[in-house]
């Protein structure tokens, strides 16, 4: 496979997941109302429907060549400021059973391929 072909499908594998990742906020947000940290203003729904909004809009800006660059670099960043959230789930989910514990802790060390593979894409931009 041809390096840009190449390039391209990992930027709309990206933007897939973002997408993915924001209808689910609007489709099913109590489970990421739960893990809003309350030092937040606000209502958890407010920012879960923020943070829904911002990934449709990023996966719409990693999809889109001619706006990929700045849309790698802004997922990037999103990606590390959702990470609080991660830490108050796997502090919340300390006392639930093995399988949702895995879940809650395994998100943490994935943030870390996360931003690096926002950040190839967003420096992948021709």
């Amino acid at each position: 496979m041809e390096p840009t072909r190449s390039r391209s499908r990992s930027a709309l594998a990206l933007a897939g997941l973002l997408g993915a990742a924001g209808v689910t906020h609007f489709a099913k947000p109590k489970p990421y109302d739960a893990i809003v940290p309350r030092a937040l203003p606000g209502k958890p729904r407010t920012w879960t429907y923020l943070s829904g909004v911002a990934e449709v809009a990023l996966a719409v800006a990693v999809a889109v060549p001619r706006t990929r660059g700045v849309g790698g670099k802004l997922a990037a960043g999103f990606f590390a400021a959702v990470f609080p959230a991660n830490v108050k789930m796997a502090y919340d989910y300390r006392a639930k059973s093995p399988k949702a514990k895995a879940i809650a802790y395994g998100r943490l060390p994935l943030q870390v391929p996360l931003v690096l593979w926002a950040l190839r894409v967003g420096r992948s931009t021709p």
